[in-house]
């Protein structure tokens, strides 16, 4: 029988995740607006901007799709740490790697078009394109949230909340869309900001992505019932008939 203890314990518990999850939030878009908008020396950038903007209004979506239909995903995502117990070492290195590449990446796009003038900058054509790709790399990674209950942020096998392999919807095309949807992310980020150094650049991090989905399939082909048979029936890992 459940007491009016333990009502307001759960209570308590759930306002604790929901504040880490909105704490987590704005602690993120901070770090990412400082990450871009400090090289620059500026902070009059109306493209660094709509860049930040993109990325909140992608995370609050996000929030709100979670929330409602996948809350031990949401807790995943936003509440456990990038690094977790059970995680095996290879994908700590590779997962602080990227992050730590992808912020630069920001940096770089940044210093280049107020500093550097590396590459040169794109027209406005293929600038508009870029935040094309932001749109379409948002949106597949959205949809990989909602299709996959088991999108963690670190590879390990979620034994505790029963996870099972993902076939459906985007996990259809290929078998890591949130990867591919970064990287449209990463690429479409640098053109909108004007930098091709950037988008260059973004070989790296997609380089770390791509290390990291070989070590993920062979600890999912090892831990995850069924893996293996949806590698057969889902052949590309990353772009159709490519890879």
């Amino acid at each position: 029988m459940t007491t009016a203890t333990d009502a307001q314990a759960g209570a308590e518990v759930k306002h604790l995740s929901r504040f880490r999850v909105y704490g987590r939030m704005v602690g993120s878009t901070v770090v990412f607006a400082l990450v871009l908008l400090w090289p620059a020396g500026t902070w009059r950038w109306w493209r660094g901007w709509v860049i930040v903007g993109s990325v909140l209004f992608g995370t609050v979506g996000m929030m709100i799709g979670l929330r409602k239909t996948r809350s031990g995903l949401l807790e995943e995502r936003f509440v456990k740490p990038a690094i977790q117990k059970g995680q095996p070492l290879a994908d700590r290195i590779l997962l602080l790697s990227f992050m730590v590449t992808w912020f630069g990446l920001l940096a770089l796009s940044s210093a280049d078009v107020f500093h550097f003038h590396l590459l040169g900058k794109p027209g406005i054509i293929i600038s508009s394109l870029g935040l094309v790709l932001v749109a379409a790399g948002s949106w597949t990674q959205y949809r990989s949230f909602m299709d996959n209950a088991f999108a963690a942020v670190v590879v390990r096998h979620q034994a505790e909340r029963m996870q099972t392999v993902v076939d459906t919807g985007v996990y259809a095309v290929v078998r890591h869309p949130m990867y591919a949807g970064g990287i449209l992310v990463m690429i479409g980020s640098a053109l909108w900001l004007e930098s091709y150094a950037g988008a260059v650049a973004s070989v790296i991090p997609s380089t770390i992505l791509a290390v990291r989905i070989l070590f993920e399939e062979r600890f999912l082909r090892r831990e995850l019932d069924g893996y293996e048979a949806y590698t057969h029936k889902v052949r590309y890992r990353l772009v159709p008939y490519l890879w």
